[in-house]
């Protein structure tokens, strides 16, 4: 299991999202704004562009506000932001992948190190562990949008790759080139996703004992909080007794 996306729902039992909606807002206005920038203004022809404005509406952010945020683009307000990936280990040796949008690449550098080194981890050098994981395009609906079988019959004649259903939903992965095309067909049947996406899939996860899982926890916390943050990946498993100590 990635370390974000359950620590994603930890956070959400906790009922703490509020506090840090404004934050998580700021961050997507800032994909959608970069997006719009690199690309075409218009959704339907930026596939990038795409994925930011259905992440904003997963999220509940107001159309006034995302269309503001492409408008920054086209009246060329936005600032330059660079994208860069940082590599490195948390407690237990956990490998954490994180994706950020900067516009000043010393200053984040310098606390995305600091933060590893304070949980008791390392930043690596850019490769050090995304070899562990496969970089895939990932199109997520919710349980009820159709059966498991229904899904994975889609998903083939889409041209994905693999598909994973559960309680919680239906999880269709592609390849990086072909999420575009495989969003296209399924919401043509399906409506829309809830998340269309380009993520960081470990290809196996480490188990931590929940003392280091605490700290892996704390550490995607952290770096979650930071502004120029994006996304955190990690590969790592922690056991269901962890998980509902910090639900509570």
């Amino acid at each position: 299991m990635a370390g974000h996306s359950q620590f994603k729902n930890i956070m959400h039992r906790k009922g703490r999202q509020d506090a840090v909606k404004s934050k998580l807002f700021g961050k997507l206005a800032r994909e959608i704004t970069v997006s719009a920038k690199m690309g075409l203004p218009d959704p339907a022809m930026n596939a990038r562009l795409r994925a930011a404005i259905l992440a904003a509406r997963a999220e509940n952010m107001a159309k006034d506000s995302i269309e503001r945020a492409i408008k920054k683009a086209i009246g060329g307000e936005a600032e330059s932001y660079d994208e860069i990936r940082y590599e490195g280990y948390g407690p237990g040796g956990v490998a954490v992948i994180v994706e950020v949008l900067t516009d000043n690449r010393n200053r984040t550098a310098g606390e995305v190190r600091a933060t590893f080194t304070k949980s008791g981890g390392n930043l690596a050098e850019t490769g050090a562990v995304s070899f562990m994981f496969d970089h895939l395009g990932v199109v997520e609906y919710g349980a009820k949008a159709a059966s498991a079988d229904a899904m994975l019959e889609a998903a083939i004649d889409a041209g994905a790759e693999d598909v994973a259903s559960s309680e919680s939903g239906h999880e269709v992965f592609t390849t990086p080139d072909s999420l575009a095309a495989v969003t296209k067909a399924l919401e043509a049947k399906f409506g829309e996703p809830r998340k269309s996406a380009l993520v960081w899939k470990p290809q196996n996860t480490v188990a931590v004992d929940d003392e280091q899982g605490e700290k892996v926890l704390k550490l995607i916390e952290t770096l979650n909080e930071h502004d120029d943050v994006q996304n955190v990946y990690a590969n790592f498993e922690v056991s269901d007794a962890l998980i509902q100590k910090l639900s509570a």
